[in-house]
């Protein structure tokens, strides 16, 4: 015995569940018309079409009374969600079109975790309940190909001062602020005395440092402030996460420059100090937010961030 729907079953409107549900409700075709705003007789031809679409009768009928049939019944409470859930579709609509309500999906650089970033996604979550974020941590060559394939609406990346990375897709910029590099130094045993060590005999140390694919500027930046001192940094080890550079300058492999926010991350066997004012041209590093510019949610979560900046620090989008 075949079990598919009779034809047009699939396709019932919005207007003939209404008129069931009022029926259902009153069990009286002359009251459910006046309800519904129509006469008896069309209301009584709709019922009898649904049911003919359906393929059951849902109303039990005799000169007397109107009954829900078995199958009548079952429908009641899922047709009353039904037409509850539609209604509130229009809502819906203007609230995520207003931004109040969607998706935002983030990605991020582990330096704007140790800084405002938790403050932030706390007031914006308070301020935006219905919009859900999706973090993902990753650095910003990963996050440019994400916003290529349009996986990502917005991300934090850290590149040197000015020279925010460019991506294929057209994409939203603001610096949400720049900060110098300090030293990351290893604190115990002999590697202690590296601390006390005076200007470009730092830069004879061995370097724990991030790949300079992930972030180019910056990584070109370490470099040029190297050989400005007539030094060629000896690489010891790179590592992609600023609590692994932070891990390695801890087991003694080096010493590395890291942003000044790292510095709220404590290790053991680590201390943290400015670099010597003789080292002039010290490096420092530029956090951007990036967006694709249209999606209501991303407009507010940016909006959000300037507005957390303060007047005179919102930056300037580069489009």
């Amino acid at each position: 015995m075949s079990t598919s729907p009779p034809d047009g079953a699939d396709d019932i409107d919005l207007r003939a569940w209404r008129q069931f549900l009022a029926l259902a409700e009153l069990l009286h075709f002359g009251r459910a018309a006046r309800r519904l705003a129509i006469t008896q007789p069309p209301l009584t031809q709709a019922i009898q079409k649904l049911e003919a679409r359906l393929g059951v009768p849902l109303f039990e009928r005799t000169r007397r009374s109107v009954a829900l049939t078995p199958a009548g019944a079952a429908l009641v409470d899922p047709v009353r969600l039904l037409l509850g859930q539609a209604g509130a579709l229009p809502a819906v609509a203007r609230e995520a079109a207003a931004g109040r309500l969607g998706t935002l999906r983030l990605g991020f650089v582990s330096t704007i975790g140790f800084g405002p970033l938790p403050e932030w996604l706390r007031g914006f979550r308070e301020a935006f309940p219905g919009v859900a974020v999706q973090l993902q941590e990753a650095t910003g060559d990963v996050q440019l190909a994400a916003f290529d394939r349009g996986a990502l609406d917005a991300g934090f990346v850290l590149h040197a001062p000015g020279m925010a990375p460019e991506a294929r897709a057209a994409l939203g910029r603001l610096s949400v602020g720049v900060e110098p590099l300090v030293l990351a130094l290893p604190d115990a045993g002999a590697s202690s005395s590296a601390s006390r060590r005076a200007g470009a005999a730092l830069l004879g140390l061995p370097l724990v440092i991030f790949p300079r694919a992930i972030a180019p500027s910056l990584f070109d930046a370490v470099l040029a402030f190297y050989h400005r001192h007539g030094a060629t940094p000896s690489i010891a080890q790179e590592a992609v996460q600023m609590q692994t550079i932070v891990n390695l300058v801890s087991a003694g492999l080096g010493i590395a420059l890291v942003p000044r926010a790292v510095t709220t991350l404590r290790r053991p066997g680590v201390r943290y100090l400015p670099i010597p004012r003789a080292l002039t041209g010290a490096p420092r590093c530029e956090t951007s937010l990036l967006w694709a510019p249209g999606a209501p949610a991303t407009e507010r979560f940016v909006q959000h961030v300037r507005a957390r900046l303060g007047a005179g620090r919102e930056g300037s989008p580069d489009r």
